[in-house]
């Protein structure tokens, strides 16, 4: 049986990603057991990891840091062990070096770059909260079955972005007066500033992707 854990820290979208999970999972010929991390015992039994976020990046990294052991069992299992890891929203943005809200904290820095404030645009409202559409920049399985015309249409909320130093991380954008990072990527680590537990049917299919895909 392959376990697909998700970290409960106390992020709003917890319950929501976990039941699309276990939704898609349903679905799935395959036996799969959806398990919320409480704490650094449990990644170990996991063979793929979910960091949901909802909220400021310094209260998030807390959350996770308060956990006793968590941030360093995670790494190895990630880092190490090459487990899947998907970040969703603050989730993903947590993988950056640095993060700008509020005040400087420190990412994992999983990803080369930082989070910063989505740059003000004349008649576009932060923050940035509703459908847009994603551009694919380049071929990724997580993708699959997503594509029209190299792009699909999910669900954002959030008022801080994902700036990558490197091109070859960034996977996806979206236009919102400037072009935000959307999907980015790295060896077995996927991050999504888009809620695919809010985007109904390209969401699950993203979830199913995911679980599908071997690194």
């Amino acid at each position: 049986m392959e376990i697909i854990g998700i970290i409960d820290y106390g992020s709003g979208n917890i319950h929501s990603a976990t039941k699309a999970f276990e939704n898609v999972a349903k679905d799935l010929k395959k036996e799969i057991k959806i398990l919320r991390i409480h704490n650094a015992a449990d990644i170990k039994l996991c063979d793929r990891v979910v960091l949901p976020g909802v909220g400021a990046f310094k209260d998030c990294k807390a959350g996770l840091v308060n956990i006793d052991g968590l941030v360093p069992t995670l790494e190895k299992k990630i880092l190490d062990e090459g487990a899947p890891f998907l970040g969703i929203c603050v989730g993903m943005q947590l993988l950056a070096d640095i993060g700008f809200e509020g005040e400087t904290t420190p990412g994992f820095g999983w990803i080369p770059g930082v989070v910063d404030k989505i740059p003000t645009t004349a008649g576009l409202k932060i923050p940035h909260m509703g459908w847009n559409t994603i551009k694919f920049n380049r071929a990724h399985s997580i993708f699959n079955g997503l594509e029209n015309k190299g792009e699909t249409i999910v669900y954002f909320v959030h008022s801080y972005y994902f700036q990558v130093k490197k091109m070859e991380d960034l996977l996806g954008i979206c236009d919102y007066g400037s072009e935000i990072t959307a999907v980015i990527g790295k060896d077995n680590i996927i991050g999504c500033q888009f809620h695919p537990e809010k985007s109904q049917k390209i969401g699950l299919k993203f979830i199913k992707n995911f679980i599908n895909w071997s690194p």
